[in-house]
């Protein structure tokens, strides 16, 4: 077995700037969670600013909307993550301006990493896509983590 690296952070968490969630940062996404038993969800919306082809939602939205809240559920449990590996299995085009559904869930723990499932859904429950991720428990020498545990831009 291949031991997994000790990852370190030497950040100031609480900078609000996070492109996902940040609410300092002035053209992210501005995601706020809410849990419902143990899974993580989030709401958006995309504008034509979010899109690649005429009319469809970038690529690399869908993958940061999904790394973002598997990174929040792994986050909610106490400890800062920083994503190992994502999968995504994108099943159809997602349109813009079009509300999406965004949730989470853990899968497995264990000292060093957090394995984490995602999905993006319509309002109506139609799957848009789905996501596996590994997680890197991380510690920060700033010292910071525990301040943004009790910050609103996370869960």
């Amino acid at each position: 077995m291949v031991a997994l690296p000790k990852v370190t952070l030497n950040s100031d968490l609480n900078e609000g700037f996070c492109f996902g969630c940040g609410v300092n940062n002035p053209i992210g996404l501005k995601l706020k969670f809410t849990r419902d038993g143990d899974t993580l969800r989030t709401e958006f919306t995309p504008d034509k600013t979010h899109q690649g082809w005429p009319g469809l939602l970038h690529g690399g939205i869908l993958g940061c909307l999904l790394d973002e809240v598997m990174s929040n559920v792994a986050y909610a449990t106490g400890h800062t993550c920083l994503t190992a590996s994502i999968t995504i299995r994108q099943r159809k085009p997602v349109e813009v301006e079009v509300p999406l559904v965004i949730t989470a869930r853990i899968t497995r723990q264990r000292k060093k990493l957090i394995e984490t499932e995602g999905r993006v859904c319509l309002k109506d429950g139609t799957v848009i896509a789905e996501s596996t991720a590994k997680q890197f428990i991380a510690e920060n020498e700033a010292g910071k983590a525990d301040k943004v545990r009790e910050s609103k831009s996370h869960v």
